[in-house]
């Protein structure tokens, strides 16, 4: 295939087959739902896993830190290389780095399927999430460069939609695949279903997907990238591993090297940005009002999220003694709310503004409240069926707070910044996630063995904290309604 560079919106064609459409550099109907897919696989592989974690910790007899580890490394290596990714996509050929990242997904999917411990199944996690960060953003750079008009708002909109399919799907699947117990291999199917998808992915996005890159590529701020990932691996490993050891020195070593690594970081963003150059987080972005303002909510709201699922896994399957299609199943009324949100989200925060924000943030306050209640009082015996309203109401609160969060950090950014600004906010999303778990994720695991629903109780009452200063905190954000300028969503061709 012939790689072209292309302008937005000059090869949106869909004329002819899927294949002779790629060729002329535009895309097919087929084509964007191929790239879909190659998004879903890595959205979905974060759900699925929250549902095994009881399974994998009696088949490896993995520590309840390792278990942390299990998922906190998949979000570790992504929220690191995410921009990275896009950038090289970017100079090497997006098509080359989508197909490039789910060859490797699938590798590592594989390795993960088949790993023999806990440490080789962390190990393969972290390539999985290296080659997500690969594949993920070629699919929003595609559609920006060859989609123009009512073709590219559709593609977006299904993009944002398939997180919400993702999730449902992925915590179905995952009860689906544990419960089965293939052939004797409890959780490894939920890893090995990647292979056969992604090679589908991988065989027909060869044929329907057009080469294209930017023009002007972003520098790679390699330096950048590595101490960020430098700064996460030193912060998160003692956080999701000290508990369990007992706090060995060298955790405490790791922390303060996370600090000299961050600070580090920092300095050398400002240089890069001083010398002209497009660093990992540009500090001129960072300090734009809304960008500030909103990724000081995304970070605690990524955080209480990333928690609440891991959390909430364990405590259904290992506290109420539910199978992984029980657990699956309980956690869907939350994953379809957030799903149907994100489809009536853009309207109401377009007439809304940061009114809707505070609203969905009360809503999910309410939520936690609820279900904390719920499970302290009617502990052990704890209907499931109980759980699905304040689940509900968890996962509306979400899909409003996530939508209209995204809308303010990239308010005030400038239109040629929009992919950078889109890659700094899921980059310290996907920061949040990881964090989440290997802090609230910790402190559950701490009071877990002495009672289960006060373990719950007090990680879903800090989520409650955190969803509190969010409703007061939207004061704060910069004033915005359907009539203020807003960027198009994430892209990483800036």
């Amino acid at each position: 295939m012939t790689e072209v560079v292309v302008q937005a919106g000059v090869a949106g064609t869909r004329r002819g087959s899927p294949r002779e459409v790629a060729r002329a550099g535009g895309l097919h109907p087929l084509g964007v739902f191929i790239l879909l897919a190659g998004a879903f696989l890595p959205i979905a592989d974060f759900f699925i896993v929250n549902v095994a974690l009881p399974s994998i910790g009696r088949s490896l007899r993995a520590t309840p830190g390792a278990l942390e580890l299990v998922v906190a490394a998949y979000g570790l290596a992504y929220a690191a290389l995410l921009v990275l990714g896009g950038r090289l996509g970017d100079r090497m050929g997006r098509h080359r780095l989508f197909q490039i990242g789910a060859a490797g997904f699938v590798l590592a999917s594989a390795a993960c399927g088949l790993a023999p411990n806990t440490w080789v199944l962390v190990a393969a996690r972290l390539v999985q999430g290296a080659t997500a960060a690969a594949l993920v953003p070629q699919v929003l750079a595609t559609f920006h460069a060859v989609l123009e008009g009512e073709r590219k708002t559709r593609a977006l909109a299904l993009y944002g939609a398939t997180s919400g399919i993702a999730a449902v799907v992925g915590q179905l699947a995952g009860g689906l695949l544990v419960t089965a117990d293939i052939a004797g291999s409890s959780w490894r199917p939920i890893f090995l279903i990647n292979v056969p998808l992604g090679v589908a992915v991988y065989y027909i996005a060869g044929h329907v997907v057009p080469a294209t890159r930017s023009p002007h590529p972003s520098h790679v701020d390699l330096p950048g990238t590595l101490l960020f990932g430098g700064t996460l691996v030193a912060l998160l490993l003692p956080l999701s591993l000290g508990h369990t050891l007992g706090w060995p020195t060298w955790t405490w070593a790791l922390l303060g090297l996370a600090v000299v690594l961050g600070a580090l970081t920092v300095r050398v963003e400002r240089r890069s940005e001083r010398a002209g150059l497009t660093p990992l987080l540009p500090p001129s972005v960072l300090r734009l009002p809304s960008m500030a303002r909103g990724l000081a909510m995304v970070l605690p709201f990524s955080v209480g999220f990333g928690s609440f699922m891991f959390v909430f896994a364990l405590t259904v399957q290992n506290g109420l003694h539910a199978d992984a299609l029980v657990g699956g199943l309980s956690i869907l009324p939350m994953a379809a709310m957030f799903l149907l949100g994100s489809l009536v989200s853009a309207k109401i925060i377009n007439r809304y503004g940061r009114a809707a924000i505070a609203a969905g943030a009360a809503t999910q306050a309410l939520g936690l409240a609820l279900i904390a209640t719920v499970m302290v009082e009617t502990w052990p015996h704890v209907a499931l069926v109980a759980l699905a309203g304040p689940l509900a109401l968890i996962g509306a609160g979400q899909s409003l707070l996530f939508a209209g969060l995204f809308r303010v950090v990239i308010t005030d950014v400038p239109a040629h910044h929009a992919g950078i600004g889109g890659g700094v906010l899921i980059t310290l999303q996907q920061s949040g996630l990881a964090l989440g778990v290997a802090t609230l994720g910790t402190i559950y695991l701490a009071l877990e063995p002495h009672s289960i629903p006060t373990a719950f109780a007090t990680t879903v009452g800090i989520q409650f904290l955190i969803a509190l200063l969010l409703t007061v905190g939207a004061r704060f954000l910069p004033r915005f309604t359907s009539g203020t300028r807003s960027n198009e969503p994430v892209v990483f061709d800036a």
